[in-house]
């Protein structure tokens, strides 16, 4: 069963399952232990009404500790399974597990914008975003990421769902992501997988500063907003001997 005491002393299997380093995820476990107490008051109800019991009566929850809260909401991000698999792992059912994704998942969003790590989500605010300018000039890469979801039942919507590229169905994103920083700056609307990288970054509206660097791959051929200076890797073409 995965939790924070199994894989404390695991640093690279840790890494790969939350996507952070110890340190990294210490800093955040402070502010997402202060965002639950914004969001989720101890003197209240989860309905927002005054508790007339004090809290923690009754059996004691698996994620009992704010470590192990983290960690499950993280991998749950970082891996996006299927909720009945996420179950297992942590040694919750399936409806425990669709509680505690969507009671943590608030947290977590409150918690990254308390620390300004946020992505903008907002594409004709990308020129005013402080993510964007951190450390200097915006050098920024775009993609597009996809990740798998359960094959609808009706056909239009497997169609819409398929991904060529994935051979599954997928969602997908668009993304920046600052070169520098390694931070996401900006995460673009979910759409279908069957839909290319360059129409999803035309439709988004990116407003980028004016000299910025964006990098991009051949996903994105085409794509070349007015100011901005664009570099993209150029296809090999194999030499017959």
């Amino acid at each position: 069963m995965l939790s924070y005491a199994a894989l404390k002393e695991r640093p690279r299997e840790f890494l790969a399952a939350t996507g952070l380093t110890h340190e990294e995820f210490g800093h955040l476990l402070q502010a997402f232990a202060a965002a639950h107490a914004a969001l989720y008051p101890p003197h209240k109800t989860l309905q927002g009404k005054p508790r007339q019991r004090q809290r923690g009566a009754g059996a004691k929850a698996v994620l009992s500790r704010w470590e192990d809260k983290l960690l499950f909401i993280l991998v749950y991000q970082k891996t996006n399974p299927l909720q009945t698999m996420h179950a297992l792992q942590f040694g919750l059912s399936q409806p425990q597990a669709n509680y505690w994704v969507h009671h943590l998942l608030p947290v977590l969003q409150r918690a990254l914008c308390d620390l300004g790590h946020q992505p903008e989500r907002d594409a004709t605010q990308l020129s005013q975003s402080a993510l964007v300018w951190e450390n200097s000039t915006p050098d920024l890469l775009v993609d597009g990421t996809e990740r798998r979801r359960q094959r609808p039942q009706e056909a239009a919507k497997q169609r819409a769902h398929y991904s060529g590229k994935k051979k599954a169905h997928t969602d997908k994103n668009v993304v920046l992501v600052h070169a520098q920083t390694h931070k996401v700056v900006y995460l673009g609307p979910t759409r279908h997988g069957s839909v290319h990288d360059k129409k999803t970054v035309d439709e988004a509206g990116l407003c980028l500063p004016a000299n910025t660097t964006l990098s991009q791959d051949t996903g994105f051929q085409g794509y070349a907003p007015v100011g901005v200076l664009v570099t993209q890797p150029k296809k090999s073409h194999a030499v017959e001997s």
